[in-house]
């Protein structure tokens, strides 16, 4: 089968490049034409551990290639998703679904046999009937269907989660679409995973619903954080004592200084706007979104807390800005929030990535980058670990201790073991530990 997968941010690449190593034949389509270049010569425009040789094994088979011309990448295609981003639309907090609709317009000029038009964005509900509306005004004789598949994939695990998924979700309307996505996904039936059909307005709320519950898990465990804390238990114990049952699980159950990321922080206010337009207040996301945005700012008085109550003229030693760990994303990484505040009250910093220097060097203001975590240590009166990166899991305490100035290691992952910390001489300060 030809697919025509339109727009080559996160989902659509990864999207694309999987589809081709099920089989299809690919053809990834923007109008960004330094990518597409980019692309063509083997670079790949975000980092996700195993993406890279993934799409040269394609490309080198001929089932993958990129494109700006739409026209070229659609003839012959049977489906073609859309894949554009959906930024959060600045003043109202929902989502901006221009770039949806423009692919949709961009779409129906091109349609001259059946095709399956598939949103793969994360919409709000609603926005598929649009879709088929603007493309059925613009083309009253084409013949085409609108699928919804909302996209579950785990930034640094992307490549595991599109092949072995927990489940693919199908909001299809027609016998028709539903035999072309059986086709689509059809090596993921030999496999037997669960393939859930419902209609268009189901399939938006799934995704919805999905993130908003598990930003919900974040903010649950970082509040019971807090009050460990203060009365003297271990939130990991209690993570472990509630994960433990069946009805709750063990994932998303880990504190630390509040979610971020491309889907969590965006999704959950387009929810919130989603159900005040339709007069069914979310007060329990709201809650969520209020709560989180103010985690980042406790995370900054933690931390000058820890250092004696202010941290002016101290250096600052940070470990890991992204927003997780085997990423280069920092779209709402709590570090945007943390890094400035830090730097404004007269720290200065040095930083130590393994991956977010390209994304976060623009957006962090004035610090210092360095490749290495001892060498960030060096002269530091506190150390903030802040992503819990493999490289920071293991490193040498006493060697870190040694090459500091200060002695104040404020953990907000809590990677480290108070009792070892502190017997490496630190004034160790995590989240949820007393």
């Amino acid at each position: 089968m030809k697919i025509a997968m339109i727009g080559t941010g996160y989902v659509g690449l990864v999207s694309g490049v999987c589809f081709s190593d099920f089989g299809h034949q690919v053809v990834c389509i923007d109008t960004n034409t330094e990518k597409i270049e980019r692309l063509n010569q083997g670079e790949v425009p975000i980092y996700e551990p195993g993406l890279e040789a993934l799409m040269a094994k394609n490309v080198a088979a001929g089932r993958l290639s990129f494109t700006t011309d739409l026209a070229a990448g659609m003839t012959g295609a049977e489906a073609v998703f859309i894949a554009v981003g959906t930024p959060t639309r600045r003043g109202d907090g929902h989502a901006d679904l221009t770039y949806v609709y423009q692919a949709a317009e961009d779409i129906a000029a091109q349609i001259d046999d059946y095709l399956v038009v598939i949103t793969k964005s994360t919409v709000p509900v609603g926005t598929n009937r649009e879709v088929e509306r603007r493309i059925r005004a613009a083309r009253p004789d084409a013949e085409f269907d609108v699928a919804s598949n909302p996209e579950f994939l785990r930034e640094g695990a992307a490549i595991e989660d599109f092949m072995r998924p927990d489940r693919v979700v199908v909001g299809v309307e027609s016998e028709r679409a539903r035999n072309v996505m059986a086709e689509v996904y059809r090596p993921l039936f030999l496999r037997e995973t669960p393939i859930l059909e419902t209609g268009l307005e189901s399939a938006e709320m799934i995704k919805y619903a999905a993130n908003a519950f598990l930003a919900t898990k974040i903010t649950f465990i970082n509040e019971i954080a807090d009050l460990a804390e203060k009365v003297g238990a271990d939130v990991q114990s209690i993570a472990r004592g509630i994960g433990l049952d069946g009805r709750i699980g063990g994932k998303f159950l880990h504190p630390g200084p509040g979610y971020g990321g491309s889907c969590f922080p965006k999704d959950t206010k387009a929810l919130v706007q989603t159900a005040r337009l339709n007069d069914t207040p979310m007060r329990i996301v709201s809650t969520v979104v209020e709560t989180n945005e103010a985690r980042k700012a406790s995370m900054v008085y933690k931390i000058k807390q820890a250092a004696g109550g202010s941290v002016d003229g101290k250096r600052i030693a940070v470990l890991g800005v992204t927003f997780k760990p085997n990423t280069d994303d920092m779209r709402d990484a709590p570090s945007l929030v943390i890094v400035p505040s830090l730097s404004e009250a007269g720290a200065s910093l040095a930083i130590c990535d393994p991956q977010g220097r390209r994304e976060g060097e623009p957006l962090l203001g004035p610090v210092d980058w360095v490749e290495d975590a001892y060498e960030a240590a060096a002269g530091a009166d506190v150390l903030v670990l802040m992503t819990e990166w493999n490289e920071f899991r293991a490193l040498d305490l006493d060697r870190l201790r040694e090459v500091m100035r200060g002695k104040v290691m404020v953990d907000l992952r809590n990677v480290y073991r108070p009792a070892e910390a502190r017997d490496a001489g630190f004034d160790y300060v995590s989240i949820g530990r007393a």
